[in-house]
């Protein structure tokens, strides 16, 4: 922008030549506000007037500067005013050193976020529990202990030692935050010497290094509702890291990973048992008494059952979560074929077989096919 086309600086603040300091930055702060990008985005007339003020600012807020300008106009600025760069250190201070409507609008552009991340809220924690198949089906009580960061009691979490303070960081000011120019704008990346806090601590705890925190044990009574299954995750609010400087503790996650049982497998509600009778049993129909994850249930075998046969028992299955009710649990019956025979058994079995006539072709003959589980689990 040159010189001739250049407006008055007095006429892009909105103030008269007699306008005091505390005037010329209210009214700066008044178009800082109106014309700043995050508010309008993609609007290059907004930014120009955005640097118009910035300029204009940086000219009457300096009394020397403002003298020339008053005297000589653009021409005694002597091809035209640099921008201040400290012009932008300043600006929170024009809004009132971090006031709310300041961080609201800036965030953490130009610092305003230090005193947020200052007050952070601890990590959530991840642990990995078994449990046995029982207590997945029926619900259990344990209690585990948790390896985690809490707030130091000795300094209460400040991370000083009782009867001094923590000062301001000398790299950032106190800010939390190194600001950089680059062009026209100015960026603030995290202090590296404070970590992002915008504190020095000259007399550290004891007890936690200055860092407001010790590594604990601590041991949780932990409730698992029955029906849970592989994979669940059941959240404990708080229980997690402690926070930053008063801030909120994080929440602890427990996962859990269902121990395999020797009888029983689970399809979703429904539980799976396979069950091995003899071939008199499938021939003539019996009556078992049958495991479940609730006890012992008697079943009815019918006369000529065949292997892969299923037989639902209601209601003896995995509890539902939403409390309503069980699923069932599938019997599926196993004819096994006896491997060694006695000679009655081999006598008896031969006149059966002269007695019994050979199935027709394509019809399923008992024991040939894969069994019920093998078709279901690989």
């Amino acid at each position: 922008m040159s010189s001739t086309t250049k407006r008055d600086f007095y006429e892009v603040l909105g103030v008269d030549r007699q306008a005091s300091q505390p005037d010329i930055k209210k009214a700066y702060r008044r178009r800082a506000v109106q014309f700043h990008p995050d508010k309008n985005p993609d609007n290059p007339e907004a930014e120009d007037s955005f640097k118009e003020a910035a300029e204009a600012y940086s000219i009457l807020s300096d009394q020397q500067k403002r003298a020339v300008y008053d005297r000589y106009g653009h021409e005694g600025l002597r091809g035209g005013p640099q921008i201040n760069t400290d012009i932008f250190r300043e600006f929170s201070d024009i809004f009132g050193g971090g006031s709310s409507i300041f961080e609201e609008l800036f965030g953490d552009f130009f610092g305003g976020g230090a005193r947020r991340r200052r007050n952070t809220r601890g990590a959530d924690l991840r642990y990995d529990l078994e449990i046995t198949f029982e207590e997945a089906v029926g619900g259990a009580e344990t209690r585990i202990l948790i390896p985690r960061n809490e707030l130091c009691e000795k300094c209460a979490g400040s991370g000083v030692t009782l009867g001094t303070r923590a000062e301001a960081c000398p790299t950032c000011g106190g800010h939390g935050q190194v600001r950089y120019q680059q062009g026209f704008l100015v960026v603030a990346r995290p202090c590296t010497q404070c970590q992002g806090t915008g504190r020095f601590i000259p007399n550290p705890c004891a007890q936690c290094a200055g860092t407001g925190h010790v590594a604990r044990e601590r041991e949780l009574t932990l409730k698992i509702p029955a029906g849970v299954d592989n994979g669940s995750r059941l959240r404990r609010t708080g229980e997690g890291e402690a926070g930053g400087q008063g801030g909120p503790p994080g929440d602890l996650y427990v996962v859990l990973s269902v121990a395999p049982h020797r009888m029983f497998r689970r399809d979703g509600e429904e539980i799976l048992l396979e069950l091995p009778i003899t071939f008199a049993q499938a021939a003539l129909g019996t009556e078992l008494d049958v495991p479940t994850i609730h006890g012992t249930q008697r079943i009815s075998i019918p006369e000529g059952t065949q292997t892969g046969t299923i037989i639902k028992i209601r209601n003896k299955g995995v509890p539902r979560l939403s409390g309503s009710g069980n699923g069932d649990q599938i019997v599926v019956v196993n004819v096994v074929t006896p491997q060694k025979l006695t000679k009655e058994q081999r006598s008896l079995l031969l006149t059966l077989g002269e007695l019994t006539p050979p199935p027709k072709m394509g019809e399923r003959v008992s024991g040939t096919e894969k069994s019920f589980f093998e078709k279901l689990f690989g």
